[in-house]
């Protein structure tokens, strides 16, 4: 009969050795980037997800995501070390699977963890003895050892002994030109040293970013919390800044270049019109919701939550201004919006302020277009929404130009030349001197 260290030692020799198949549940915007370094580190690579569309486009080389290289998906394909599929039972042939699904909020801010249960009920009916679990997906402390552990083991498994359990949270940000899945520092906290062990092992043979051990999963499910809720409440007093500044009639930005001239106790952090992204508007919640279980109340994550989901209403208060000093109600004015991914020069627009922004014009009666070189067309509460071109006669049948997203494909010139009023929200480079210009 196997032993454990025999069994452990067998499967490290296997991901040392590349030889093992690994598997990566769900295909967005985390587990497709994964799939893809994995094959391109040697491994045999099979897919999970329960959309077909995905499944398809992956299985003809057809890319998605911003941050995977078309070629090297289309190349990987054709020499088949990836491919996807939405049947589980192919648990069965792999050595490793991590998970990558979302962990949205629900109404009520609580986190929502059908789809990580979901696909671990889905892996434990097929797992099989050697396998390493890892989670990525970012979650509340206590979610690998409380959630997880106990399915597994409903199948007569002892975790780190013939299965073997980690949570490592991913570390995505979408558009990053220096820092991206492959040499990004990877974090691994096991449910016991065992299964820390072969996970670390996994991840050194598919990055090229340091693999930092932690003594538990719940170690590193805090850790990726503390990363958000470290930014967004930094980004929330930038916010507080820009508000007060504007009442002040002084310069947001200048301050903050002014204050980052200091070599140590200050980082910049700048405001905008709110949050965006599957990570910072929605981690911290994660952390106040767990608190209260034990009887805690994070007030200061909750205020600065608060603070950063009110920008969109004071990005509308700034439109109504500026149309106000033209004599213009909000009401039937024209405003072309610029962007509405969440960040510069990326097409994802999950939890995008400019959602809510565009909520708000509505219900005061604006009339808006969007624009956005990297989105064709997106959701609003349901609703699809086509965006237009930025063309000179766009420009100059507006009343109002908002830049929500500072795209660098943006022509800025023509928006000086043409555009009668320009908001900016995130003071871009450009300087603009043809129009009447505002800053947030």
């Amino acid at each position: 009969m196997p032993t454990i260290k025999s069994i452990s030692e067998d499967l490290i020799q296997k991901l040392e050795g590349k030889t093992a198949t690994v598997g990566v549940v769900g295909l967005g915007y985390v587990g497709l980037p994964l799939a893809v370094e994995k094959a391109k580190a040697g491994f045999s690579v099979i897919g999970f997800d329960v959309q077909e569309d995905k499944v398809r486009m992956v299985n003809e080389g057809n890319n998605y995501i911003g941050d995977v290289i078309q070629e090297d998906l289309e190349s990987l394909v054709k020499e088949n070390k990836l491919r996807a599929t939405a049947d589980y039972t192919f648990i069965r042939d792999v050595d490793a699977v991590a998970i990558c699904v979302p962990t949205p909020l629900d109404i009520y801010k609580q986190p929502n963890m059908n789809y990580v249960e979901s696909s671990v009920r889905a892996i434990a009916q097929y797992v099989t003895a050697g396998t390493l679990i890892v989670l990525e997906s970012t979650t509340y402390p206590g979610t690998t050892e409380e959630l997880i552990k106990p399915i597994i083991e409903e199948k007569g498994f002892i975790i780190g002994q013939d299965v073997f359990l980690a949570y490592s949270p991913e570390r995505i940000d979408p558009g990053n030109k220096e820092f991206n899945t492959k040499n990004t520092p990877k974090v691994v906290g096991g449910v016991t040293k065992t299964c820390t062990k072969v996970a670390a092992a996994m991840y050194r043979t598919v990055l090229d970013g340091d693999v930092h051990e932690v003594s538990s999963p719940a170690v590193a499910e805090m850790e990726k919390l503390l990363e958000n809720t470290f930014r967004n409440i930094n980004i929330a007093l930038a916010n507080e800044m820009a508000i007060l500044c504007h009442k002040m009639d002084i310069d947001v930005w200048e301050v903050i270049d002014a204050a980052a001239t200091k070599p140590y106790g200050f980082m910049p952090f700048y405001p905008g019109p709110g949050l965006g992204g599957h990570c910072i508007p929605i981690d911290p919640w994660y952390l106040t919701w767990k608190a209260r279980e034990y009887g805690y109340h994070t007030k200061l994550i909750e205020i600065a939550g608060e603070i950063n989901d009110s920008m969109p209403d004071f990005v509308v208060q700034r439109c109504s201004e500026i149309l106000n000093n033209k004599k213009k109600a909000l009401k039937g004015s024209k405003i072309l919006i610029l962007g509405v991914a969440y960040k510069k020069d990326i097409d994802d627009y999950r939890e995008s302020p400019v959602l809510p922004i565009l909520n708000r014009l509505t219900k005061t009666g604006a009339d808006w277009k969007v624009a956005d070189p990297f989105v064709s067309e997106f959701k609003l509460y349901g609703e699809l929404i086509e965006t237009v071109q930025v063309t000179e006669e766009v420009l100059k049948e507006v009343d109002l130009v908002v830049l929500a997203t500072n795209h660098s494909e943006f022509d800025y010139e023509l928006i000086n030349n043409y555009a009668s009023c320009l908001l900016d929200t995130r003071n871009t480079d450009f300087v603009f001197q043809k129009l009447n210009y505002f800053k947030l």
